[in-house]
């Protein structure tokens, strides 16, 4: 649906700003299926959950790291993925409304976690939890957002923090300083805030297809970007458009990361934590449905 959005980016990005990027839809829950707590425009400030910090990845000793199989079976924590956080305009296609979600919408959506008592954990926790069965906080779910869109720090930044939420941000590095993306400061910003910032390529380039250099100019180069902006290691990835093969894995295991994030699609039985789930949080839901979303997906 979107595969030409490489094409426009390799001609400088002319028409970026406009267009979604990944390309994988999560299953519409029904309206009615699951109750869920109703949302409203109050502000609800949660307070965190006190949980000792989780190990690292590196920190894990290779003993103790759970077999494949005991990661796979673990129950999968929901994981929401979003892109543009901003009102539909005229010109918006239906099919890219699912990637565009409304200012309303996300704060009711917000709202709606924050009063159902969700927490959100971050990489390391879920890396923690699935490697070796290390404790979550109650009711877990991770939030993340793709493509480096300005209205992630302007907007969403803004809303996360009235309820205590913390969020990855996978970064397209190509978009950095464009315009209507956000700037290599507010990119260090949200990490120095306790966010956790991932690598999403260069320019949205599909994993499926790399081939020789592909893996320097997508991913080496990207990644090392990331680290000099945040001063922090990058060892989580996003692929674009939600899309992997097995021979990415090797590959993104040898530049040093430890899991990488997928969409909807089936996860890989013998690494499955380089195709970790994820649902996009589509611009039609009503906080209702995308409770159910989340309850029938995880």
């Amino acid at each position: 649906m979107y595969l030409f959005r490489t094409a426009l980016l390799a001609a400088g990005l002319a028409s970026l700003a406009a267009l979604p990027a990944c390309d994988i839809k999560s299953a519409t829950a029904s309206e009615t299926d699951v109750p869920a707590a109703s949302a409203t425009d109050s502000v609800t400030v949660a307070v965190p959950v006190e949980a000792p910090a989780p190990p690292t990845p590196a920190s894990i000793p290779v003993a103790a790291m759970a077999s494949a199989a005991e990661i796979y079976a673990r129950p999968q924590v929901p994981i929401l993925c979003y892109h543009q956080i901003r009102d539909w305009r005229p010109r918006d296609s239906k099919s890219a409304k699912d990637y565009i979600v409304p200012v309303d919408a996300f704060k009711k959506q917000m709202q709606m976690l924050a009063d159902s008592g969700y927490h959100t954990i971050l990489p390391d926790q879920l890396y923690a939890y699935l490697a070796t069965g290390a404790p979550l906080p109650p009711k877990p779910i991770m939030l993340t957002f793709d493509d480096t869109d300005l209205d992630q720090f302007t907007v969403a930044r803004p809303e996360l923090e009235k309820h205590g939420f913390k969020a990855v941000y996978f970064v397209m590095t190509v978009s950095l300083g464009r315009p209507k993306y956000m700037s290599k400061a507010q990119v260090k910003q949200l990490a120095d805030e306790g966010n956790v910032i991932g690598s999403h390529t260069w320019d949205h380039h599909n994993v499926k297809k790399y081939q020789g250099q592909d893996w320097v100019t997508q991913i080496e180069k990207p990644t090392k970007t990331l680290e000099e902006i945040t001063g922090q290691k990058i060892t989580y990835f996003a692929y674009p458009f939600g899309l992997w093969n097995p021979e990415a894995i090797p590959e993104l295991k040898k530049r040093g990361f430890v899991a990488a994030f997928a969409l909807a699609e089936k996860r890989d039985q013998q690494d499955p934590l380089f195709t970790i789930r994820r649902i996009i949080a589509s611009g039609y839901w009503s906080p209702r449905t995308l409770h159910n979303s989340m309850v029938n997906s995880f």
